[in-house]
Formats: structure tokens, C-alpha cells, sequence
């Protein structure tokens, strides 16, 4: 699509900077950087290159086929996934280098069988549950898990590179889940060593186990929401407290203003109607772009001087903004701001989040791919 009146603005910039801060809150741990779901929707490849140029040493994603996307944009760099099904392609995430999660014996079989086929051993990370009853072994079974792995490790058919876990309330720094969790951990690598494995990277920390937990740290943290300048826990900490720089712009070109007078409804339903003679002004986005229908009369907008909000009902492709008596400077073609930085004195994610009732991970994500990432002080690849 050459052509689209609104846009979302990544600034490679923001992202090396929060690749900074986030090496030097993780001291002496390196950095995964975790660029799933597209990088969060700010664009998987170009924004694993700019994490790898400021220091970020691996990179992290979900899906398997995320991670071999990568390695066929050449990106060589350490990359770990972790969702997969039986079946999946692992002798090619082997044979491409890519260090794969088990969590279950089934697992570990299909990576051996994977090696054999790839004729390399599989570079494996063990994971734990060390309380959030999602991904990992369950403490009860891990013993065996381990068993598996090492006898596997003794074949040649799987290296084990990393154990690790997930924090299930790491952005609540004074609840005791963490310790707890710290605690099963340390149980779970204990284990390890009992069973004569040697992992070289051990990892727990996500965003919020980075920047307030720091006895997670261990040899590897994995910062995903932080690396794109949003807060992980931002009832604790906003962004701008935090050092970190919002990575992602959502523009879009006002297309039609027209005055009205007071008491006109607006949208479907009329769930809006103006309080006083006006202007409104109408953007190309809307729910069939990932704008949250449940911020309707509630999601905020810059446009120009004006702090406004969505008047009335999301609409699949146009949102509507009341700018009241004082919008008469608006006009076609200005550029409103649904988020970005707030240090530019925008709306941000975390507004959007507040405002339909979720979390600025959700805003970025959902963001749909017709509307096009304009990318600025960006990589130059050779």
C-alpha cells in the first residue's frame, strides 16, 4: 500500500536509548531483547537491528516463526523462542541456530529427533514454573525434565544453554509472589546442578524484574514493553520517571472539519452529542486499525494546540473529534497525534490504555498493518 492518510512513526533513536537505560539498570546481565509479535508492533526486523546496535546481545520471540523470519532477514545474532506444537519445523530452527524453550518431555524428544535431522546438537532452555501455572514444568516434574535433558545433553543430541521462568507480578514490587518465585528458581537451578548441567545463561526477568527487581537479574534479562519506551507497572512508575523514551508516533491526517451547531449528535448510536456551536474534525483510523472501539468518547488526541477526545463511537475506519468553539483553527490536512512520547506533550500509549480499560501493550500491539511504520533514525544495513 503506497498510500495511507495516517501513519505510525518509530523512532530508532527512542529504542537504542531504552536498550541503554535497561543495560545499565541489568549491571552486569546482558539483554535479550524481545521482539515478538512484530516487535510490538513497531517492526520485527529493523527493530532488532537497532536493540543489536546499541548492545542488546539476544534477541527474544514467541513464536518459531518469528524466530526463522529473522534468520532470513540475516540476523545472526543469539535468538531464543518458546511457542511451538508438536510437529513444528524444529530441525530447521536448529539447523538456523536458534535456541528453542522445553518444557515438557515431548518437547525435549522432538528437539533430539530435530538434531539428528539437522545433524547439530539442539540448543535448548529448560524452563520452570516457578508460579505463574502457565509455560515451564511444574517444580513436581522438573527432576525429570532435567533427568531427560541430560541424558539427551550426554548423547550429543541437546545442549543445554539456559534455564529460566516468568515473573507473574513482577510489576508489583512490594508483593511477596516474586521472592517466592526467586525462591523456586534457585530450587529449580539447584536441580541443574545436581544433574551435571552447566547452562550459560540463567533468566527471569522481563521488563519489571529489569527495573525494580534486581536480584532476578541472573545472566540474562529479557525487557520487551520497556524496550519500546512504555512502563511495565506504570501505577508504580511512568515511562518518563523511568528514563524511558515512547518509541511509537500514531498519526493520522484530519480529512474533513465541518461547524456545527450545539446539540448536534455524533456517530452511531449518538452517544455524543456537543455541548456548544463547534467544530469537528474527522481521522482516518479507527477499530479496523486497532483503535480500541471501548475508548470511544474517551481516547485522547492532539491536534495542534488542542487536547481533544474521541467524540462518540470508534468507528471501523474514522473517529470524530469535538474541538468545541475553539477548533475553528483546524483545518484538512493538519496532523493529529493519538500517542507518542509524552515529553512532546502528546497523548500516550499508557493514556490510550487508561481509556479503554487495558494496558499500553495491547494499544501498541493491535495497532493494524495497514496502517504504515514510517521508521526514522533507523539502521543503516550493509
Amino acid at each position: 500500500m503506497s498510500y495511507y492518510p495516517a501513519r505510525a512513526v518509530v523512532d530508532h533513536a527512542a529504542i537504542r536509548a531504552n536498550v541503554e537505560r535497561l543495560r545499565a539498570a541489568a549491571g552486569s546481565a546482558e539483554v535479550m531483547a524481545v521482539v515478538k509479535a512484530d516487535a510490538y508492533g513497531h517492526g520485527i526486523v529493523p527493530v532488532s537491528r537497532s536493540a543489536l546496535a546499541a548492545g542488546a546481545t539476544w534477541l527474544g520471540v514467541a513464536q518459531l516463526g518469528e524466530a526463522l523470519g529473522l534468520r532470513a532477514a540475516g540476523i545472526e545474532a543469539p535468538l531464543l523462542t518458546w511457542i511451538f506444537g508438536p510437529g513444528a519445523p524444529l530441525a530447521d530452527a536448529v539447523a538456523a541456530g536458534i535456541d528453542v524453550s522445553a518444557a515438557a518431555p515431548w518437547a525435549l524428544a522432538e528437539l533430539a529427533a530435530a538434531a539428528v535431522a539437522a545433524g547439530r546438537p539442539a540448543r535448548v532452555h529448560l524452563k520452570v514454573d516457578t508460579g505463574m501455572a502457565r509455560g515451564g514444568a511444574r517444580p513436581e516434574a522438573w527432576a525429570e525434565l532435567v533427568d531427560h535433558a541430560a541424558r539427551l545433553a550426554a548423547d550429543g543430541t541437546v545442549d543445554v544453554v539456559g534455564v529460566w521462568s516468568h515473573l507473574a507480578r513482577g510489576d508489583e514490587p512490594a508483593e511477596p509472589t516474586t521472592a517466592q518465585q526467586l525462591d523456586v528458581f534457585r530450587a529449580a537451578l539447584a536441580v541443574v546442578s545436581r544433574a551435571g548441567l552447566h547452562p550459560a545463561v540463567r533468566h527471569l526477568a522481563a521488563s519489571s524484574g529489569t527495573l525494580f527487581h534486581p536480584d532476578t537479574h541472573f545472566d540474562l534479562v529479557r525487557p520487551g514493553i520497556a524496550l519500546y519506551g512504555l512502563s511495565p507497572a506504570p501505577e508504580v512508575s511512568g515511562a518518563v520517571e523511568l528514563g524511558l523514551r515512547a518509541a511509537m508516533r500514531l498519526e493520522a491526517d484530519v480529512i474533513l472539519t465541518k461547524d456545527v451547531p450545539a446539540g448536534t449528535p455524533v456517530g452511531y448510536g449518538h452517544t455524543h452529542t456537543t455541548a456548544s456551536a463547534g467544530r469537528l474534525a474527522l481521522l482516518p483510523l479507527g477499530y479496523g486499525d486497532g483503535i480500541p472501539r471501548h475508548a470511544g468518547s474517551g481516547g485522547p488526541v492532539q491536534l495542534g494546540a488542542h487536547r481533544a477526545h474521541v467524540a462518540g463511537r470508534v468507528s471501523m475506519d474514522q473517529i470524530v473529534l469535538d474541538l468545541g468553539p475553539g477548533g475553528t483553527d483546524a483545518s484538512v490536512g493538519d496532523v493529529a497525534v493519538l500517542f507518542g512520547d509524552a515529553r512532546d506533550g502528546v497523548p500516550t500509549a499508557q493514556d490510550w490504555a487508561d481509556a479503554a480499560g487495558t494496558i499500553s501493550y495491547e494499544i501498541v500491539t493491535r495497532l493494524g498493518t495497514r496502517v504504515p511504520r514510517t521508521h526514522v533514525s533507523q539502521e543503516v544495513t550493509p
